[in-house]
């Protein structure tokens, strides 16, 4: 077995096996975990605790405890999240920190207290107005509160220090994460769409010091071989998450290539770069603040539509794949408005509804099919 197979397999295999990957880091590093809700948490003050950051993407589970909690026309995500901690798959953890980014989160922030005990939450709330004076001041604040909140719960304390190192960990695991989209784009054949994915996804985890190394690994193997071609479509995927994982067994089954993403779980956390200049709570601050294209963060002026136009452009896709959570309002409320933008484009999309509790796949086997041999 080469190197970049034995390094794909392995990533892989801990992206599909989170609960048994999360066992093995904290042993091989010997930290505990605290666990990080979508979408956007500080994970580098996480890690400055030496703690290891837990990323919280749901998964196929029955909702039977959760019902209590949560209505039936929540986000399947966060009411996975809540049935696993009601049946105390989450013990081991030390906390969960909880972004209040949509109307759900913002029900489980209190929710959570009540059917979780066990585990601590921390909340964290993001400006809405992130044009205002104060808005970086503010987040600095609640970046400082989440601080204080995680060593009372811990009894560790955080120092600016470790959170400096810590963020120029992440800044490096971001700068790896942005070239391997790059480099993957242009080997289809070896990085499909649900290896694609599942790399991404192995990311939360793992230590990030350990799991940068090996998609630095994955793109210096990748550039030692001849560019391949697409055997089919090439595709720009947007939306919360690309799962099921079924779907993207579609997507190969159809020679359908993800050649670059504008997913909340996959380029998000990491394709907008940090500021060179500032305090470490000025630029955490930025990275949130300089963020474009992501509907749980508020614009004046929405500029997905834009970024998607360009992304395709840039890439040589021919159409861009909707990856629609079901009950996800905010994405909801994006869609009509980048929709109209790339209609006027003339580039084609395909609508998927999506919800991680999904059993049958025919509809959307057909659908993809279709599409896959009109284009």
């Amino acid at each position: 077995m080469s190197i970049i197979t034995k390094k794909i397999t392995k990533l892989e295999n801990i992206a599909l096996n989170p609960a048994k990957a999360v066992a093995e880091s904290c042993k091989e590093t010997g930290k505990e975990a605290v666990g990080c809700f979508p979408i956007y948490t500080p994970e580098e003050i996480v890690y400055a605790g030496g703690f290891l950051p837990v990323g919280m993407w749901g998964g196929k589970k029955e909702f039977k405890e959760s019902e209590a909690y949560l209505q039936g026309f929540c986000c399947s995500i966060i009411k996975t999240n809540v049935e696993l901690g009601i049946r105390g798959a989450y013990n081991h953890l030390k906390a969960v920190i909880i972004p209040a980014l949509c109307d759900t989160l913002k029900c489980i922030v209190e929710n959570w207290k009540i059917a979780v005990p066990q585990v601590p939450s921390v909340a964290i709330v993001y400006p809405q107005n992130r044009w205002a004076a104060g808005s970086q001041e503010y987040l600095i604040a609640e970046y400082k509160r989440v601080r204080s909140e995680l060593e009372k719960i811990t009894g560790v304390l955080i120092t600016e220090t470790a959170i400096e190192q810590a963020y120029e960990l992440y800044e490096e695991y971001r700068a790896v994460m942005r070239e391997f989209t790059e480099v993957a784009a242009k080997y289809p054949q070896t990085i499909d769409a649900k290896k694609r994915h599942l790399i991404i996804k192995a990311g939360y985890y793992m230590d990030k010091a350990v799991y940068k190394e090996d998609v630095k690994c994955i793109i210096e193997e990748l550039k030692k071989m001849p560019e391949e071609k697409a055997k089919g479509v090439k595709v720009v995927a947007t939306g919360l998450i690309g799962e099921p994982i079924e779907v993207l067994d579609i997507f190969v089954e159809n020679g359908i290539t993800v050649v670059a993403d504008d997913l909340a779980q996959e380029s998000r956390q990491f394709r907008t770069v940090g500021r060179p200049e500032g305090t470490i709570w000025e630029k955490m601050a930025g990275r949130i603040l300089d963020q474009r294209g992501c509907t749980f963060l508020a614009e004046q002026k929405k500029s997905r539509g834009d970024m998607l136009i360009n992304m395709v452009k840039n890439t040589g896709a021919e159409a861009v794949v909707v990856m629609m959570m079901k009950f996800c309002d905010p994405e909801e409320f994006d869609y009509p408005v980048y929709k109209a933008q790339l209609e006027k484009e003339g580039i084609p999309i395909l609508y998927l509804e999506v919800d991680q509790q999904m059993e049958s796949f025919e509809q959307l086997r057909t659908r993809i099919q279709s599409f896959a041999e009109m284009l």
